[in-house]
């Protein structure tokens, strides 16, 4: 991944963008008021740095967490659970198929960002967009229910600088 530029965000669009991710993800995201965040334009996203780890990235004009930041925030709004069988596929990028979906955000609509975890320990695996609403995912017994954009050891994930 190609950076082409990397700057400090200023205050007061450091306050609307929490503002915005606290009315969607709640009282986790205030944690990041202290912190310094950089805004870090790639090829492909722009993520959004907390303390020099990417927690954020831009997607569609949305700002959504990866999932190293669903993983450290320990969100729990907008999340798909997996069961055991989808776990292999999902940590390899595969999209998410609606049989192996065991449980859904019912508020999730189709074109939502959400968070895929696994059913044991609720871990982060994937950020996907949804392609049905939250319980019409839990309710179907095929086709295809998240489109994958990043996982566990994609190019966001182990991204440094």
């Amino acid at each position: 991944m190609k950076v082409k530029s990397r700057v400090q965000l200023r205050k007061n669009i450091k306050n609307k963008m929490l503002k915005d991710l606290e009315s969607a993800f709640g009282k986790e995201m205030e944690d990041l008021e202290n912190k310094t965040l950089e805004k870090v334009t790639l090829d492909e996203y722009s993520l959004i740095l907390v303390e020099g780890r990417p927690l954020l990235f831009e997607i569609e004009e949305h700002l959504f967490p990866t999932v190293r930041g669903a993983l450290e925030m320990g969100l729990q709004k907008r999340l798909v659970v997996v069961d055991k069988g989808a776990i292999r596929f999902v940590s390899n990028g595969a999209d998410i198929m609606a049989p192996g979906i065991v449980e859904a955000d019912p508020d999730i609509k189709e074109g939502d960002f959400v968070i895929v975890v696994e059913e044991t320990h609720r871990k982060p695996l994937a950020i996907g967009k949804a392609l049905m609403e939250g319980q019409q995912m839990v309710d179907s017994e095929s086709g295809k229910a998240i489109k994958s954009i990043s996982h566990v050891g994609d190019k966001i994930w182990s991204f440094e600088f």
